[in-house]
C-alpha cells in the first residue's frame, strides 16, 4: 500500500513543501527512512512505533519505506513525526487516503501518542501557505503562534487519536481563529526613562540615536548609569509593525525561543549577551545553522556591556552583519541567511580601573594600560558607533 502526506522543511527562514511517501510491502519487518533525513528524523522511527501502538492501533509487521521528497535536500526537525506516523497509518488502512489530500501535517509525537510543540511552526506555515496549502494540522501549543497567518485554516490537535477520529467523522475540530497581534501581549516588562534622575544630555543623545537608529557607545565610570539607561532604550523606540512582528517571530520560532506564554514577539527585542559568548552564538552558526544574538536582536537593540571584555575577534564578526543587515552562514549542507538589522548599544569604562578623567576619583592606571585597554576595540567598530561620554 502506498500513500502521500504533505509536510514542510526549513532552510533558514525559508521553507519548502515536502511529500512524505510511504510504502508498505510484504517481507521481513523493517522501517527505513530515506531522502537525506538527519539524526532527529531517523530517531523518529522509535517514537512513531510507540505512539501508534499506545494510541490503540497495531503497528504493521511489514517492510516499511518512508521517502522524504525531494530526496536531494537535507531534512531535519521533529515536526516530521506526525506526517510519517500518519503515512504509516494511511498505508495500513486506518485512514482513508482521500480524506488527507487537502491537509498538511506538522508535529512531534510522544511515546503515548501526544502531539508536542515544534520549533519553526510559523515559517513552516508561511511556506506551506505559499505552496497553495490551505488546511494545516499542527500541535495545539503552536496554534497561537501560527495564527498570525490569517489566510490559512489551522486545525490544532493534542493527540494522534484526535486526528484519526476527525477523519472518521467521530469528532469535529474547528479551525483556530485567534490572532495574537491584536490585542498585543507584553513579552517583558518595559522599563522607562522616567526612572533615570538627571543625565539629561545623555537622554537627549539616546533619543536622537533612537530616532535615526544610530549605534551608540556609552563611556563612563562605574555607577554612572550606563547599563540602566541602555536597558530603557527599547521603551523609546517605535512599536513594531505587523510585518516586523512577523519577521522577528519567525526568527524566535526557529531558535526555539517562543513559549505558550509568549507565542508572538510583539515588542522590540533587547538582547544582552555575556562577554564570554562564542562567535557562533553571537552571529549564528553550528552544524545545523541557527540564528545568533545579532538575528535575535533584529529590529531591536543588541547591548554589549563592558565592551572591551569581549574577545576582539568576536567583535570583528559584528562588522559584516552591521553593514549588510544580514548574516550569511555557509556549510556543506548549503547556505542560509538570517536578517540582522539591529541597533548596537555598547558600554565601557574609560580605563581598566574605570576612573580615568573622573574628578571625584583618582585613576590608578598607567598610560600604557589605558592604551592597551582601548586597543581591544578596533577603529572601524569604534567609528561605527557614536560615542557618548558620561
Amino acid at each position: 500500500m502506498y500513500s502521500q502526506i504533505v509536510s514542510g522543511s526549513l532552510y533558514g527562514l525559508a521553507s519548502e513543501q515536502v511529500i512524505v511517501e510511504t510504502d508498505l510491502s510484504p517481507g521481513l519487518p523493517a522501517f527505513n527512512v530515506v531522502g537525506l533525513p538527519d539524526t532527529t528524523v531517523k530517531e523518529s522511527k522509535e517514537r512513531i512505533r510507540a505512539a501508534i501502538v499506545n494510541s490503540g492501533y497495531k503497528f504493521p509487521a511489514k517492510r516499511i519505506i518512508i521517502n522524504l521528497s525531494p530526496a536531494g535536500t537535507k531534512k531535519e526537525g521533529t515536526h516530521f513525526d506526525l506526517p510519517i506516523a500518519l503515512g504509516v497509518m494511511t498505508s495500513a488502512g486506518y485512514i482513508e487516503k482521500e480524506k488527507i489530500n487537502d491537509f498538511a501535517f506538522l508535529g512531534e509525537l510522544s511515546l503515548d501518542g501526544r502531539v508536542n510543540r515544534i520549533n519553526g511552526a510559523l515559517p513552516l506555515v508561511i511556506g506551506l501557505r505559499n505552496q497553495g496549502i490551505e488546511k494545516i494540522i499542527l500541535p495545539m501549543d503552536n496554534a497561537e503562534e501560527a495564527s498570525a497567518i490569517v489566510d490559512v485554516k489551522l486545525y490544532p490537535v493534542d493527540h494522534l487519536n484526535e486526528i484519526t477520529a476527525f477523519f472518521e467523522n467521530r469528532i469535529k475540530i474547528l479551525p483556530f481563529k485567534k490572532n495574537n497581534f491584536d490585542p498585543v501581549k507584553k513579552n517583558q516588562e518595559r522599563l522607562d526613562f522616567s526612572d533615570v534622575a538627571g543625565q539629561e544630555n545623555i537622554k537627549r543623545a539616546l533619543q536622537i540615536s533612537a530616532a535615526a537608529s544610530h549605534n551608540v557607545l556609552l563611556i563612563g565610570p562605574p555607577g554612572s548609569g550606563k547599563t540602566m539607561m541602555a536597558k530603557r532604550m527599547p521603551g523609546i523606540l517605535p512599536d513594531l509593525t505587523y510585518e516586523e512582528k512577523l519577521e522577528v517571530t519567525k526568527i524566535y520560532s526557529i531558535a526555539g525561543e517562543l513559549s505558550a506564554d509568549c507565542p508572538i514577539i510583539a515588542e522590540r527585542p533587547f538582547r544582552s549577551p555575556h562577554h564570554t559568548i562564542s562567535g557562533a552564538a553571537l552571529v549564528g552558526g553550528g552544524s545545523s545553522p541557527k540564528p545568533g544574538e545579532v538575528s535575535l536582536a533584529h529590529f531591536g537593540v543588541l547591548f554589549l556591556d563592558e565592551l572591551p571584555e569581549f574577545n576582539r575577534n568576536i567583535l570583528q564578526m559584528l562588522r559584516q552583519p552591521m553593514e549588510d543587515e544580514r548574516v550569511v552562514i555557509s556549510r556543506m549542507k548549503g547556505t542560509v541567511s538570517y536578517p540582522s538589522k539591529f541597533m548596537l548599544l555598547a558600554s565601557m569604562n574609560p580605563c581598566p580601573c574605570g576612573y580615568y578623567g573622573d574628578p571625584t576619583h583618582e585613576c590608578t592606571c598607567s598610560l600604557i594600560q589605558i592604551r592597551h585597554y582601548l586597543s581591544k576595540i578596533s577603529g572601524p567598530l569604534m567609528d561605527s558607533s557614536g560615542r557618548v561620554i558620561i
